[in-house]
Formats: C-alpha cells, sequence, structure tokens
C-alpha cells in the first residue's frame, strides 16, 4: 500500500520538478474539467484529491470508474514526471486499473509513486482511497507503464488562457 509520500529516496533529474510538475498539471484541461486538485508532490510521488459531485457519478451514485482511472493515471503520471529531466515529457503507455470497492466518498485521494524508474520506461502504481467521515476505503489500484519522451516539451494548449 502507497502509505506516505514522504518516504522516497528517488533524486530528481530537476531540481525545479515541482514547479514543472505542478505547472504541467495546471495546464491540462481534463483535470481541470473534473476539478481535481493536485494536493503534494515529492519525488517519485504524487497526490491528486477530488470532490465528489453529482457530474462525476454514475447510475448508483458512486464516482465513476473512468473517473477513478483519470485521477490514478495522472496521480503516477506526474509521480513519474517527477523525476526526469527538464525538457522531458512524460505519457502513459498503458495502465491495468483494479477498482476494488465503490468510489463513494466525500472526495477521491489518489496517490502515485515510482516503482521502477528507468531512463525510457518508468514503472508505477497508484492506490484511489474513497474518503467518507475520515474513514479512507480503498476504492482502486492501478499498475503503470509511463514512456519518458526526451527532448520533447510538452505541446502548448492552443485553447488554454
Amino acid at each position: 500500500m502507497v502509505t506516505s509520500i514522504d518516504e522516497s529516496g528517488f533524486q530528481p533529474a530537476d531540481p525545479n520538478f515541482e514547479q514543472r510538475v505542478r505547472g504541467s498539471f495546471a495546464r491540462q484541461p481534463a483535470m481541470t474539467l473534473i476539478g481535481a486538485e493536485m494536493t503534494r508532490v515529492a519525488p517519485g510521488h504524487c497526490e491528486i484529491t477530488l470532490d465528489s459531485r453529482h457530474e462525476l457519478t454514475q447510475q448508483h451514485g458512486y464516482v465513476h470508474g473512468g473517473i477513478v482511472g483519470m485521477i490514478a493515471d495522472n496521480a503516477a503520471g506526474f509521480a513519474a514526471a517527477s523525476l526526469v529531466p527538464a525538457g522531458t515529457s512524460v505519457l502513459t503507455v498503458e495502465y491495468k486499473l483494479n477498482l476494488m470497492a465503490p468510489a463513494d466518498g466525500e472526495c477521491l485521494v489518489a496517490r502515485g509513486e515510482v516503482v521502477r524508474p528507468g531512463r525510457t520506461l518508468l514503472v508505477t502504481r497508484a492506490e484511489v482511497f474513497a474518503v467518507r467521515d475520515h474513514t479512507w476505503t480503498l476504492c482502486a489500484l492501478m499498475q503503470q507503464t509511463i514512456m519518458a519522451m526526451h527532448g520533447k516539451a510538452e505541446r502548448p494548449n492552443p485553447a488554454a488562457p
């Protein structure tokens, strides 16, 4: 279980990783659309929080599994981004998501971490918790592969303000 975002032992290749990662997250319209916030970032780790709201639910009233996967993908992906050099962007190659319980909480917290940092491929994982009345319920586990695209900066978003 991903229990602590502070115990990494990872050394970021970019001393300004936090500013770069937070800037990348801020430029992602999909996270803005659903109202997700990056609440923590550390070398090899990232936490994203999402307040539950009706527009994000499925027919049973739980946050939709696609949204759960979305924040897991981003938490683990930005954990990987924290370790790559400046001027390198990251892209998800694949991920496997296990939905373990309904995403039935006041908010969801996705905690991502790097399992193995490679030069080209980084293996990551994430856990997503539904939080209700200070009780954390594990609702999803994800394993992911990220590709580091050296020398390829993020493409500017023409729709960004």
